[in-house]
């Protein structure tokens, strides 16, 4: 999902490879595509979010949202406000809110209007230019792979695919080197960035085996193996038992 979220107090917002230092109220601009994580400073944080699809505005804008300059991969994604532009901004999601709980026919018309007039009115501010190296980068990039890996779980049908399978895959998302991806993940966490892969291919695959009446088969396409043969291969050398001894 996109997200829009007017946000109220201090907290590190990490990124890719970058890490912003987020105070007082900032807008913030979420693409699905680039994984962040949220390390809070104060526990007075309070605020509004959205959360929609690119489907959403599909007909109505031209091309994708990801070309907006918020929403690029490669932009600035937070817009420090004044008390003013906080309050405009607080107002367009009270609208919002109010509309969801209508019984108008075009309340989503509407709802899409409000969330332009907020891109908006963004794109006539300054990102904020606060950003910086985390003082523990490795820290930071284990942190946010993390979180990119576990966005792809848990599989819920026999379509979902697990895609990024490999150290050059993650490393791709968050816009660094393979090795320095592999470096800071042994460095955070003493294991490599294989080795967390694996270990979580491997608690969904039980999970799959355990809670669902998919075949063997199925489980090995969704968590990625063309080959059966491989995930049972893969599958016994990492637990030293067979797929089927799961099975309840």
């Amino acid at each position: 999902f996109y997200k829009i979220a007017l946000m109220r107090g201090k907290h590190l917002y990490h990124y890719g490879d970058k890490t912003l230092e987020v105070s007082d109220s900032t807008l913030m601009f979420f693409n699905p595509e680039v994984p962040y994580t949220f390390e809070p400073l104060t526990e007075d944080a309070t605020g509004y979010f959205c959360i929609f699809k690119d489907a959403f505005f599909a007909e109505y804008i031209r091309g994708s949202l990801k070309e907006l300059p918020m929403y690029s991969p490669n932009g600035k994604p937070a817009y420090l406000l004044n008390q003013q532009q906080d309050d405009a901004f607080a107002l367009i999601f009270l609208k919002m809110i109010d509309e969801l709980k209508s019984d108008y026919t075009f309340k989503f018309d509407l709802i899409r209007n409000y969330i332009m007039e907020m891109i908006h009115g963004a794109l006539k501010l300054q990102p904020s230019e606060t950003l910086y190296k985390h003082a523990d980068a490795n820290s930071r990039i284990a942190a946010v792979f993390t979180e990119l890996l576990e966005r792809q779980f848990p599989i819920e049908s026999r379509s979902q695919r697990f895609k990024l399978r490999s150290a050059k895959d993650f490393a791709e998302k968050l816009n660094v080197h393979p090795n320095h991806l592999n470096r800071a993940i042994k460095i955070a966490t003493g294991k490599t960035t294989t080795s967390h892969i694996a270990d979580r291919l491997v608690t969904e695959a039980i999970a799959l085996l355990k809670h669902t009446n998919w075949n063997v088969s199925e489980i090995s396409y969704t968590l990625g193996f063309e080959d059966p043969a491989h995930f049972n291969n893969f599958f016994k050398k990492q637990t030293t038992h067979t797929p089927r001894t799961y099975r309840i």
